[in-house]
């Protein structure tokens, strides 16, 4: 019996939710395991029963999953069945289908994702058992006592006798939260949760969220710097630009701890390890190809960042209002400005179309469909292109078939998926081993190369330029080409090998 008392919103509507740039999301293509649900059905007992169930499933567009049974008698079966359906608008229709087949009754349904978040998907653990009175005494008082002037007399041992050495605070204040935008810092949680799950899970890094109930920098800011004293690190997540940048570099020069902007540079890095492992296969040199980035906000400004620190000179950036450039005026801000005067040298003005117009690279950070066949015949033999708007990116791969040479797009559904969750475990790791104080772009570099370095010169192909996220190399190659530039730079805050501290 599996929750059959779960009537929360079965099938959550997603009806005026909106992507990036306020443009509406629309719905994913395929059967997808974020709209599955389980439908309980009391099947009478005739031959074939079960087969018309399968076949009006099917007939749905669904996608059969586990059937499991739950009760059997002389006049009907009940069984749970398991089914993907491609958004909650078809699991409805499917639902419907069922309910108008005869010697069927449709029981309880319960939507699998509401389910795996019931009562919230982390917790907290002990690490040591309390089972004696010495035990009592050691963890918590008198014994702990020592532990806390050990430390109030020097202030680097918490990280030696506390949490504070593998533990990272997520912060949020909600405001661009994956393709929904501004909803708010409750309505964040269930992201945030879901990227502590990805720490732990795939580096052993233990993450908490925390949701702030403000916009204002000023107390974004202060409040981190309050709550900080109890973690290694600090990764900032969903806090929509331009108010990103400056609580990023507000929070660098003051804190002591590596902050670290998963929207910008995760994503970054990501898209540089890609592109470099894209370059082999085109068999282009980086400095001399030419990018085109489209949505200039965090991630794209990122990404050009890193795409310039590691070599390429060619870049253009394009927004709602075409091609960014110097002396433009509409829709600037301060990180648009620096963008038009560190980007674009051919100084070329228009819309996308004329910015593809010979471009070897595109790179899209920003809506879906902007992105036409035509216009990847403008750009040179060849082209790479990176369509990463989601759920729907800037153009499909069934569309741009043979004329791009290498696609990648942020979906899992399709080959060469673009996933942050590639970088932001093992470079946190990386940070925490090496005790890390600021994060550089040696380090994002390094971590961009070892992701690359995943993939196998004999694994290569234009549908494998980046690795599975379930690929448990990953965290720890990316892990090590952090650490060991923090030591290279001087950055890490302790040596490579460190004995017990306790006397």
């Amino acid at each position: 019996m599996r929750a059959p008392e779960f009537r929360t919103p079965v099938f959550p509507s997603v009806r005026g939710s909106r992507g990036l740039r306020g443009v509406e999301s629309t719905s994913v293509v395929s059967p997808s395991a974020s709209y599955s649900f389980i439908v309980r059905l009391q099947i009478a007992n005739r031959p074939g029963m079960l087969g018309r169930v399968a076949s009006t499933i099917g007939d749905a567009g669904g996608d059969i999953g586990a059937v499991d049974l739950v009760e059997t008698t002389r006049e009907r079966t009940e069984r749970d069945i398991t089914v993907k359906a491609r958004d909650s608008v078809h699991a409805q229709q499917i639902v419907g289908r069922l309910r108008r087949l005869s010697g069927i009754r449709v029981g309880p349904i319960s939507d699998r994702t509401f389910l795996m978040h019931l009562g919230g998907k982390i917790e907290v653990r002990n690490k040591v058992a309390i089972r004696t009175r010495d035990d009592l005494s050691m963890a918590y008082t008198p014994g702990v006592a020592r532990v806390c002037l050990a430390i109030r007399d020097d202030r680097q041992r918490a990280f030696s006798l506390t949490i504070k050495h593998n533990t990272v605070a997520v912060v949020t204040d909600g405001t661009a939260v994956l393709g929904l935008g501004d909803i708010g810092p409750e309505a964040a949680l269930p992201v945030m949760e879901g990227k502590a799950m990805l720490f732990k899970e795939f580096a052993g890094v233990d993450a908490f969220p925390i949701c702030l109930a403000t916009k204002d920098v000023d107390k974004i800011v202060e409040t981190v710097k309050l709550v900080s004293p109890a973690f290694g690190g600090i990764n900032l997540e969903d806090i929509a630009a331009p108010r990103c940048f400056e609580v990023e570099e507000r929070l660098r020069k003051e804190l002591d701890i590596p902050v670290f902007h998963d929207d910008q540079h995760g994503t970054a890095v990501v898209v540089l390890a890609a592109l470099l492992n894209a370059l082999k296969i085109v068999r282009k040199d980086a400095r001399r190809i030419r990018v085109v980035v489209t949505g200039v906000g965090a991630a794209g400004t990122a990404t050009i960042k890193i795409l310039q620190a590691s070599g390429v000179r060619d870049i253009v950036g394009v927004d709602e209002h075409g091609i960014i450039h110097r002396g433009r005026t509409q829709g600037m801000d301060f990180m648009k400005k620096w963008v038009a005067v560190a980007t674009n040298p051919r100084r070329i003005r228009g819309s996308l179309g004329a910015a593809l117009e010979g471009a070897d690279v595109f790179i899209g950070l920003s809506v879906p469909g902007i992105l036409t066949v035509r216009d990847l015949k403008r750009m040179r033999r060849d082209p790479i292109v990176f369509a990463m708007a989601n759920p729907d990116p800037e153009i499909r791969p069934e569309e741009a078939g043979r004329l791009a040479r290498v696609m990648a797009t942020g979906r899992s559904d399709y080959p060469n998926q673009i996933n942050n969750v590639l970088c932001f475990p093992g470079f946190f790791r990386g940070l925490l081993d090496a005790r890390a104080r600021a994060v550089d772009d040696e380090m994002k570099l390094a971590a961009a190369r070892a992701l690359a370095a995943c993939v196998g010169r004999d694994e290569l192909s234009a549908e494998y330029i980046i690795p599975s996220v379930f690929n448990k190399s990953v965290a720890p190659a990316v892990a090590h080409g952090v650490t060991q530039v923090a030591h290279e730079t001087a950055a890490a805050g302790r040596r490579r090998s460190l004995g017990i501290a306790g006397k």
